[in-house]
């Protein structure tokens, strides 16, 4: 995403957050969990990569084509995954996304950046809508539901000895967190 420095900065900082947080998450003793928590990881930091803004370094066209590949990997496998969690669904058309917008920056001409129109309407107007429904859920799911009278010795529903790692609330905002980049990067595309 290439647009104003400091926007893209943030962006690049979100993502990367994202990222590193869900590096923690891969810690958890739940092998399902983990696979999940590796492939956001993977999508933060590779959104993170994506969004430095041009003024600070254009990548290479072989960088776009390398993006591709990776991505393409990671969508193939989340195809896989599909079939024991639907969950990785959602994956899959991340993945899908970052594919999309690595070839359209591969295809541009001069390949400077985000802006000049390198995306075909229908497919970034379809993903924008996808991704639009994914942040409000998102969002909704992280809203506090009625206060639970008595207090059980939990915040929010989760027990308060769960790690940084394990809280599904933060896991949540993650997810919300890269959802509201991913529009960013493709309104831009």
């Amino acid at each position: 995403m290439h647009g104003p420095a400091s926007p893209g900065w943030l962006l690049v900082a979100l993502c990367a957050a994202s990222g590193a947080y869900c590096l923690l998450r891969m810690r958890s003793p739940v092998e399902e969990q983990r696979r999940t928590a590796g492939a956001e990881a993977l999508m933060g930091f590779g959104m993170a990569a994506m969004a430095v803004p041009a003024a600070a370094a254009t990548p290479p066209r072989w960088a776009w084509f390398a993006y591709t590949a990776l991505f393409g990997a990671a969508a193939l496998r989340a195809l896989w995954s599909v079939r024991s969690s639907p969950h990785h669904l959602h994956h899959l058309v991340g993945a899908c996304a970052m594919v999309y917008m690595a070839a359209a920056m591969a295809a541009s001409p001069g390949h400077h950046g985000h802006g000049g129109g390198s995306g075909i309407p229908l497919v970034t107007g379809a993903l924008l809508i996808y991704f639009v429904g994914y942040v409000l859920r998102s969002g909704a799911r992280l809203l506090p539901v009625a206060a639970v009278a008595g207090g059980s010795g939990t915040l929010g529903g989760t027990p308060r000895s769960l790690g940084w790692g394990d809280r599904p609330e933060l896991s949540q905002a993650c997810r919300l967190s890269m959802g509201i980049a991913m529009l960013a990067m493709l309104v831009t595309l």
